[in-house]
Formats: structure tokens, sequence, C-alpha cells
């Protein structure tokens, strides 16, 4: 990959705006089932993982319109991605493996990331141009693939760039940039090439997502929402019904709450 000077920003966060009232989250559905966990894509369709390793897909009404069952051979899922809703990634960690679904469920290949020598890694997530982009934590490097596996490009070492190694949860490719979150030391912001342009401030967030020109996440009892272009930091006190929810998911008008047996889905306002 070419190299490209770093300009390292750290942005904090202005503007910020009180707590909102409850009467922002209305009810709107509820999903019953057998859910250890779920996401949700930019169509508010919703793709549930079951205790029985089975991937189910409903659309925005809740009706089912695809089943995945063929996963017993390499466990629990770990990571199930869906920014492309045409292309959904399942990442099985411990045995370094992404296997590529096309929007009905049927496999279209898997990808050995053993084959490629990267042998630990976390975080993945869809590029815009239907690549992956992988964390190898090994050699501390953002690296992109292809759907057969080959490197296609990669960042120097993050202790290079940072003085330290990174420790990404999550990869998010959002409006021609790159986010990289790492709990301890927010997030981290590249372009197409590479090139480290930014360090948002936000750290020990959960539920962390990056959609639109948006950053969500919660902590404890709050809901929060950064807008990037304006550094506008939103927060909302969540009802005690909501913020017991074992996990959380967004899109840019809705909430969605994971409980024991079901999602509870609601409105924003």
């Amino acid at each position: 990959m070419k190299r490209f000077p770093v300009i390292l920003l750290f942005t904090l966060c202005g503007a910020f705006a009180g707590a909102q009232p409850d009467t922002s989250f209305k009810l709107i559905k509820v999903i019953p089932g057998d859910i250890t966990s779920f996401t949700v894509d930019n169509l508010d369709n919703i793709y549930i993982l079951s205790s029985r390793n089975q991937l189910k897909k409903l659309n925005a009404n809740g009706d089912s319109v695809a089943v995945f069952n063929d996963s017993k051979k390499f466990g629990q899922a770990t990571l199930v991605d869906v920014s492309n809703p045409l292309k959904v990634l399942l990442y099985y960690r411990d045995f370094a493996t992404i296997v590529v679904l096309d929007r009905f469920l049927n496999i279209r290949n898997s990808i050995d990331l053993r084959r490629q020598n990267i042998l630990q890694a976390k975080a993945i997530g869809q590029s815009y141009d239907n690549k992956i982009w992988i964390y190898d934590e090994l050699e501390n490097k953002l690296k992109k693939i292809d759907e057969e596996g080959k490197l296609l490009q990669e960042t120097p070492d993050f202790r290079l760039l940072l003085g330290q190694a990174a420790v990404p949860l999550k990869i998010f490719d959002e409006d021609k940039y790159v986010y990289l979150y790492d709990s301890l030391r927010g997030v981290y912001v590249f372009d197409y090439f590479g090139a480290l342009k930014n360090n948002i401030m936000i750290d020990h967030w959960q539920n962390f997502k990056v959609a639109g020109k948006f950053i969500y996440g919660s902590r404890a009892d709050t809901l929060l929402r950064y807008e990037i272009s304006t550094f506008r930091l939103d927060d909302w006190k969540m009802p005690e019904a909501i913020f017991k929810s074992r996990a959380f998911n967004f899109t840019s008008s809705r909430l969605y709450a994971l409980k024991n047996d079901r999602i509870e889905i609601y409105s924003l306002r």
C-alpha cells in the first residue's frame, strides 16, 4: 500500500445537548423468539442468531424471508455484518473463517483467513466496494482483502502510527471513511488509502454502531448519538424497561432492544 502522511486530529464532543425526555421512545413492534444475538441493516431487515446456530432474516414488518442453517461445522458465529443488505458476512473467530452469504442467505463462498496468515482477528467489516476490512491483531494492521482472501492493501503497524497497539472491537465503512472502534482509546478514522485522519474521543460506549452521519451507542441508562460532521452529542435517558435490555441496535429512525426472549422495536423521535 502506498504510504500517506498521517494527520491525527483529536475531536472533542462539542455542542452537547442535554438529556431528552422518555417520550422519545415509542414501542412499535415486538418480535418473540429464541434469540442469542441480532443485527439490523439499513433497510430495517433484522438478522437473528438463535441458540441452535440458525441465522434468520426478517423484513421490516417482522416476517421471515430467509434462513441459514448450515453453520454447525463452524460453531457459533461471533459477528454478523449486514452493512450491505445484498451480502451478509458471518465471522467465526475461533476458526478464523468468514462465510459470505447472498441476500437470501445462500452461501456464496467462505474465506479461511489462516491461509492468508491472518491468525487472530477480532474485528471485520465490509468495504464500500464489496471487499472486506480486517484488523490483524498479531501484525497490528488494518488489512483489506477480496472474497478469495487475497490481500489488497494494508496500513503500517499501528504501533508505528499510534505508538501503541489498538484493540478494535468494530469496523465500519461509511461515507468514504473507515471507522475502527477501540473502547479504551476511541474511534480511529481512516480514509480509503489507509491514512489516519482522525481520532474521535468516544470511549467506553456499548452497542457501538456507525450508521449514515451518526455514531450510536449506549452507556448505562443513556442512549448516545454523535453527529460526525458537527461534533454534536445528543443523549437520551432510557426508561428502565429499555436500558436493562441485553443489547441494542440502531437505524436512523429505530431503536432495537434485545430481551431474553424477544426484540422490542422503538421509534426514535
